[in-house]
């Protein structure tokens, strides 16, 4: 129905189709019309005031589809034909999307030999929405865990296990041992120069120190995977820094001959000052390599691997110069796609206090404890509403927990720090991951209820019913704009919007045993369809009983 609005304004204006389109607006009321058009960018070229091209407008002839066009004021407000676009909407058949090309996805990207940290949970869980999104818009999405697995800190590990390491600690608790001794050797400069030493040898290769490294990686992928089974979340890849090692000589190589590389104080450099971006750090003064080195290298490798259309690194915005400067180098170096590399930042996890919630009482806080805190609060809460035990009880807390993590996250603007409030989440009530559940379940009870399908007949609509058939229309342009934006919370904003709509019609409009039966029961079912469509992008598992 936008389209026939769009093109009845394209008849009448000198504008563009997209130019409308972005022009058009959905009033906040129904009775305020269900398209409006502002005509202040028109009075210049048209040499009239809006309020006249607003009057103008509204006397054209109309098309099928459109039952009234009201001027008000600089507005022409459209009030489509309830009856046609309903139809339209519940008897929409959904068609796969054209391809556009290939994303990839740098996601999660937890540090070896630490433990899943809170602050990696951000990334997980936008970056997988945000693949889910392009998929939905037509793209071939590689997700890739690009892991911590090389730098100096294991130059600290290694130390530390070789003076203080215990094999029935690694055996016990691989990951908190590792940590202890990264702690332990990272408490003082005391023994930096030892430290710097033994990553020195692991980046040249020394048999014993590559045997340590590899040990302590695939003991951390154990602990991770775990973690990323509870989530439900998966990966087209897993790589990590340590892929690009033997890679980086290339790259300084490369910089050198294009002329790109200064020698600054024995460490090598490249010089973006004139972008505003400073002095870009390639090479130590040791030769011992850097993120931005292992960076580049990635980029080169990865658009050469997948020759993707886009990059995106879900990354946290402390990272934010890191990456324009990897860009900013790139695109001297002449790569022409360094312009498809987007950082995706996001802000952090605080407590309810406000504080960083990686800190909190003096200690870091880990991913385990965190889900396991979770799990156990959205037990207790189901027990209060139901007997349930064994598999049943843990299958729907599992789920319940998950919804609540990630709504309470992705609900809003991934660039903004938020609080981390596990019994705000865990409300069944209000703007919550378990309220989107029980809506899309209340629906599933509905349906289940009914054995045969009643006759369709599509009478008065009235404003509850029309407004909820509007709100599953806007579903596509939703996706379309997360997708712009790389944006999950449109849809996860969107979601509370339907759901809200969706319990408004059900305490209004009686289904079961009414007159309109047929009708209220295709809407209820194309709800449940987009409501669960919904819950897919934002990474939500549905629930058909709670």
């Amino acid at each position: 129905m936008k389209n026939i609005v769009v093109k009845m304004i394209a008849k009448e204006v000198d504008l563009d189709v997209c130019d409308i389109e972005n022009l058009l607006e959905v009033p906040p009321r129904l009775e305020m019309g269900d398209f409006a058009f502002p005509c202040f960018g028109l009075a210049k070229s048209l040499k009239k005031s809006p309020v006249i091209i607003a009057s103008g407008l509204a006397k054209v002839k109309l098309p099928k589809g459109i039952s009234e066009v009201k001027a008000e004021g600089a507005y022409v407000n459209f009030f489509v034909d309830r009856g046609i676009f309903a139809k339209g909407v519940l008897g929409k058949k959904r068609v796969d999307v054209e391809k556009k090309g290939k994303i990839c996805i740098d996601m999660s990207s937890p540090n070896i030999a630490k433990p899943f940290g809170i602050g990696h949970l951000r990334s997980t869980i936008i970056g997988n929405s945000i693949g889910k999104i392009c998929e939905a818009n037509g793209f071939e999405v590689v997700k890739i865990n690009y892991l911590g697995d090389w730098g100096t800190q294991f130059g600290k590990i290694i130390f530390g296990f070789r003076k203080w390491g215990s094999e029935a600690k690694l055996k016990k608790d691989a990951i908190g041992h590792l940590y202890e001794l990264y702690v332990r050797a990272n408490a003082t400069d005391e023994f930096d120069e030892e430290c710097r030493a033994e990553f020195k040898k692991l980046e040249d290769g020394d048999k014993e120190n590559l045997k340590l490294w590899k040990r302590f990686k695939d003991l951390s992928l154990k602990e991770f995977d775990k973690i990323y089974d509870l989530l439900g979340i998966s990966f087209d890849v897993v790589s990590g820094e340590s892929l690009y090692n033997d890679k980086m000589g290339a790259v300084v190589a490369e910089l050198e001959a294009k002329g790109l590389l200064i020698e600054d104080e024995g460490a090598k450099i490249v010089d973006l000052d004139s972008e505003g971006l400073g002095k870009v750090l390639i090479q130590k003064s040791d030769g011992t390599s850097l993120y931005a080195t292992r960076d580049l290298a990635m980029a080169i490798d990865r658009k050469k691997e997948y020759n993707f259309d886009r990059a995106v690194y879900e990354v946290g915005s402390e990272q934010k110069l890191h990456f324009r400067q990897v860009f900013g180098v790139l695109d001297k170096m002449g790569y022409e796609w360094s312009k498809d590399l987007v950082h995706a930042a996001h802000g952090l996890y605080l407590d309810k206090d406000g504080k960083k919630f990686s800190t909190r009482r003096g200690k870091s806080v880990f991913m385990k404890d965190v889900l396991n805190e979770v799990v156990e609060k959205a037990k207790t809460n189901l027990l209060k509403r139901e007997m349930l035990k064994g598999k049943e009880l843990d299958g729907r807390a599992r789920k319940i927990a998950l919804a609540a993590i990630f709504y309470g996250d992705l609900k809003n603007n991934r660039e903004h720090n938020m609080v981390f409030d596990v019994d705000r989440f865990l409300s069944f009530e209000g703007d919550t991951g378990p309220y989107l559940l029980y809506s899309y379940a209340r629906a599933s009870s509905i349906l289940r209820k009914v054995d045969s399908k009643a006759s369709v007949k599509i009478g008065e609509i009235n404003d509850t019913e029309f407004g909820l058939i509007k709100k599953i229309d806007s579903f596509e342009d939703v996706v379309g704009k997360a997708y712009l934006g790389l944006a999950p919370n449109l849809v996860a904003n969107y979601c509370f919007e339907l759901a809200s709509l969706f319990n408004e019609f059900y305490h209004a409009c009686p289904v079961l045993g009414n007159e309109k039966e047929g009708f209220r029961l295709v809407l209820v079912g194309a709800f449940r369809d987009v409501m669960g469509k919904s819950l897919n992008l934002l990474g939500i598992e549905k629930l058909e009983e709670m």
